[in-house]
């Protein structure tokens, strides 16, 4: 089984407009809400390619049940963890063209026993699960080193784990040595300090942060793809060309199907090619959603892998 972990989950609006435009009016062509949440992607995608997987997500206030209802409807194994806050909304508008505007709460405030009881709920959740995704922000409250705890506490029970966050949760999380990270490239400029504008700064990047103290790192790219290393080499995963409709959703698409891969025992290069595949079907599909196994095959046809 994997475990996926979204302390920091959402109602995901998004809208699709005919266009962008700050000085005229647009149309609306459609808009919907749903569960949301990095975790909560990471589980979707796995659970539509046929894998295993629970996931555990925080809870509370008004939002906290339309966001219960929401997953009532769905198929998806969760399991929620009580708080007393309100959990938070996000809203995406997106063109046809691809263009996209998200806006994202900060979050509800955790109090210390919530933390204690997050932790706790994942201590008897993991136990028969080969991966735990530690996906998303911290909101505010939480112990910078919360995810650091839980990579020690995974790592104790020979469980592997993928940190999907930014910023000091990421630096931090990185000490604690996790099986895999995957920044994309503004988290990756931000954990750096400094710019990635060629390929050459993006392959030092690569190999820097998994100096930092990562097994495995994937370095999401948009629409170049991914670049990724682990003692099994380092690669280039390149993207085919499409029509981007919505890149939010794309990179959890990629991490959560790397894992699922090596879960299914395939090699790093394949887990990464897999990776990218997944990601460029849910960037080419409109709002937050995912493509299918055949569809993520299909598009895995298409993506060519260097290595470094």
């Amino acid at each position: 089984m994997i475990l996926t972990l979204t302390v920091n989950p959402a109602i995901d609006h998004t809208v699709t407009t005919d266009r962008i435009s700050y000085e005229d009016r647009v149309y609306v062509r459609s808009s919907f809400e749903q569960a949301g949440g990095k975790g909560i992607n990471a589980a979707w995608v796995i659970h539509g390619l046929g894998g295993p997987v629970l996931a555990l997500a925080t809870c509370g206030g008004h939002t906290g049940r339309q966001f219960t209802g929401l997953l009532e409807a769905s198929k998806l194994p969760v399991r929620l963890i009580p708080i007393r806050n309100e959990i938070r909304r996000n809203l995406t508008i997106s063109d046809l063209h691809g263009l996209t505007i998200k806006l994202d709460e900060a979050g509800p405030q955790i109090s210390r026993d919530e933390e204690q009881t997050i932790e706790a709920a994942v201590r008897r959740e993991i136990e028969g699960a080969s991966w735990l995704l530690l996906c998303g922000s911290l909101p505010p409250g939480m112990s910078v080193d919360f995810y650091a705890r839980l990579i020690q506490m995974a790592r104790e029970r020979n469980v592997r784990t993928l940190l999907d966050t930014g910023g000091e949760a990421l630096r931090v999380g990185l000490e604690a040595r996790p099986t895999m990270v995957k920044p994309n490239r503004p988290e990756a400029e931000r954990l750096l300090d400094r710019s990635l504008l060629t390929r050459q700064q993006s392959m030092e990047a690569v190999q820097e942060i998994a100096r930092m103290g990562a097994e495995t790192v994937v370095l999401s790219l948009g629409s170049e793809g991914a670049m990724g290393v682990s003692s099994n080499g380092s690669y280039h995963a390149r993207a085919p060309e499409i029509r981007q409709a919505c890149p939010i959703g794309a990179g959890d698409a990629l991490a959560a199907t790397c894992v699922w891969a090596l879960s299914q025992n395939q090699s790093f290069q394949e887990a990464l090619r897999w990776g990218v595949a997944a990601g460029t079907a849910a960037a080419a599909t409109p709002g937050t959603s995912f493509a299918s196994l055949s569809e993520t095959q299909q598009m895995r046809e298409q993506v060519r892998v260097e290595a470094l």
